[in-house]
């Protein structure tokens, strides 16, 4: 077993991180549960996310995590925000059990943030 509690996809994910940072004007919400603190920004247009941009106070999980989110997200419907799941996200970084808490706080971000997006259609 490897002593190292990163794998190549994480330490990529967080060593480049074009997500990072905000979005002025666009819709905004921020979480902070489990020791982490996220905020996640989106613009849309036509329904769908154009540009999505996270800040993450965390564990390298966690910013690979909203990393790789936000590259998955773009593009796709704002609606579907409200149902976003980050099983999918854990198993392919892969995210340590201990850690599951830190990333289920990024789902419910995602989710909160499809929320906002839908009421201010």
């Amino acid at each position: 077993m490897s002593a190292d509690p990163y794998s190549a996809t994480v330490r990529g994910l967080f060593a480049t991180t074009p997500h990072a940072g905000d979005l002025a004007g666009a819709e905004s919400v921020s979480t902070s549960d489990q020791d982490v603190r996220i905020r996640l920004s989106a613009s849309v247009e036509d329904g769908v996310i154009r540009t999505m941009r996270f800040r993450a106070w965390g564990c390298p999980h966690l910013v690979a995590a909203a990393e790789a989110a936000c590259a998955a997200l773009e593009g796709q419907a704002a609606a579907g925000l409200v149902d976003w799941a980050a099983a999918d996200l854990m198993e392919n970084l892969p995210v340590p059990v201990e850690k599951t808490g830190r990333i289920l706080v990024l789902e419910d971000t995602v989710r909160s943030l499809g929320r906002a997006l839908c009421d201010r259609t």
